[in-house]
């Protein structure tokens, strides 16, 4: 039985209301002064406080201030004659739960109790239900043959309903809605193996916009001569990251578009980044600046190795366009570079485009594999996205993004492909030279099974490179990972259970391209 304390210097003419309250099986505690409140506080367990504004001795404002003191996080209602804005912006101030103004009406008091102490329960079944009626048509739209469109948004309800589960406290529905999402997945798999190579071949195929068009198609029309835009890319920054940043940035700007592109494959920083800032496809970057690209991601650097020269190609690409953008561009991989930006802002200001590269939640991901301390901070995708918010409230990004909202700037946060989390090994054999990544490989002479695979004997269909006339790449599909046959029980034991990017999925492939206005 909930416990409600109830303070007001006329209780007694509120016996009707505490009467009504008791019938509905809540336990009140009358009091009619403010210190007889904090007596009581002190000396029980309450879960909501009804206190009267209005009080000789204490205040209620004054008895507010010392319960929060005392129980912070004990709901106090505050109740008043008076409709004062101060009071009320005071009352707000103080955290209170809700405000309610004399006279008093039974339901009145009784929503907001509910509202108080029901309100995850209620939210709980509702979502529940609601996902319940969706399920049917969801499971509907992924059997049918939908287009790239359909499929935008098919992901974004999926990751609504997933956000809205996830802070459900009945979690009967999660181990549904984790079957529903497979599906899906599996069969935008099957959608990509069906039109991928069309959307890059045939000039009449219904396509999406993909990594290689983003600067001109969407970045561009944005450009304008007389302010900035601040073109924000966060490397591994998938759509459920973006809701979970969203409410923080909301007081600040205007999202004036929220919308996706499709990364191309292989969907790695190497391919896909330099896609975007070259506005090619990664054989015709090979083709026309062979200095710039490099074919193996096994080299001291890594992965990351392979994108030094992203200003270069830039700039190339707003040369062949016959642009002249003065922009600038600047990786931030530490704290002291991102606070070294923020330093720098006042020179951005006169540039057409301040490009900005965030590497964390790629080194996120990176970490998360290779130290036991974060795998057990991040379990699994509820944790993953928590710890990102986290990061973005108290990175040098946030405090950067602050500061252009106070300057009336333009934002564009986006990504160059995202992540998925990998469960289900797939065995492969391939040569020393064979690239490293876990969701694709590329090479001459590998073996493997095409069950759950993407395979690809024709680079060139896909517009990639080729090392010589057998390179062909394979591509993993849905949450499977490659392991090689040796020490395979520990390989798959090591790699199981982590995010990787490179292949085939939903969550790789549909990106975030927002557009943000200071308000």
């Amino acid at each position: 039985m909930a416990k409600i304390l109830w303070a007001d210097d006329e209780i007694d003419l509120l016996k009707p209301h505490i009467l009504f309250l008791t019938a509905k099986g809540y336990d009140i505690t009358p009091v009619n002064s403010g210190s007889d409140a904090l007596d009581q506080v002190e000396q029980d367990r309450y879960d909501v406080v009804f206190l009267d504004e209005n009080m000789p001795g204490l205040t209620g404002l004054e008895t507010l201030a010392q319960i929060k003191q005392l129980r912070p996080n004990l709901p106090v209602v505050m109740i008043t004659k008076s409709e004062e804005e101060r009071i009320m912006e005071e009352a707000i101030g103080s955290k209170i739960a809700d405000y309610l103004i004399k006279p008093l009406n039974p339901n009145q008091i009784l929503l907001s109790v509910k509202k108080i102490l029901d309100n995850k329960r209620l939210v709980s079944e509702k979502t529940n239900h609601s996902y319940m009626q969706e399920f049917r048509q969801l499971a509907m739209q992924y059997q049918d043959r939908i287009g790239h469109v359909e499929w935008v948004e098919l992901y974004k309800k999926l990751i609504y309903w997933e956000l809205e589960l996830e802070s459900s406290q009945d979690k009967s529905m999660e181990e549904v809605f984790a079957t529903q999402k497979e599906e899906a997945n599996a069969n935008f798999c099957k959608f990509i193996m069906d039109n991928y190579e069309d959307w890059l071949n045939d000039p009449a195929a219904d396509k999406p916009i993909l990594s290689h068009q983003l600067m001109k198609r969407k970045v561009v029309p944005l450009m304008k001569q007389t302010e900035p835009l601040f073109f924000i890319l966060i490397d591994n920054f998938r759509y459920d990251q973006w809701k979970m940043v969203e409410p923080l940035l909301t007081d600040l700007f205007a999202i004036e578009e929220e919308s996706s592109y499709y990364s191309i494959l292989p969907t790695t920083t190497s391919f896909a980044r330099n896609a975007i800032f070259a506005g090619l496809m990664p054989n015709e970057i090979e083709r026309q600046y062979p200095q710039w690209w490099v074919n193996d991601e096994n080299t001291p650097e890594g992965e990351e190795g392979l994108n030094k020269h992203e200003e270069d190609l830039l700039r190339k690409q707003f040369e062949r366009n016959r642009m002249q953008v003065r922009f600038s561009y600047h990786k931030i991989i530490n704290q002291n570079h991102g606070k070294s930006l923020i330093d720098n802002l006042p020179n951005l200001w006169k540039n057409h485009l301040n490009v900005i590269v965030y590497n964390f939640v790629d080194m996120l991901s990176h970490a998360r594999t290779d130290m036991m301390m974060i795998k057990e901070l991040a379990p699994d995708e509820a944790a993953y996205r928590s710890i990102t918010k986290s990061w973005f409230q108290h990175s040098p990004i946030f405090e950067l993004i602050q500061k252009i909202a106070e300057k009336k700037g333009r934002i564009v946060i986006t990504t160059d492909h995202g992540m998925t989390r990998v469960k289900k090994p797939v065995k492969i054999v391939g040569y020393r030279e064979t690239n490293t990544n876990l969701r694709y490989k590329q090479g001459k002479n590998l073996g493997f099974d095409e069950n759950h695979l993407y395979v690809c004997r024709r680079p060139e269909r896909l517009h990639l490179p080729k090392l010589n006339v057998s390179t062909a790449y394979v591509f993993t599909l849905e949450d499977y990972f490659f392991a090689y046959p040796n020490n395979y029980n520990q390989y798959v034991n090591m790699y199981r259970d982590t995010f990787q990017h490179g292949g085939v999925s939903i969550e790789e492939m549909i990106v975030p391209f927002i557009f943000m206005k200071a308000k």
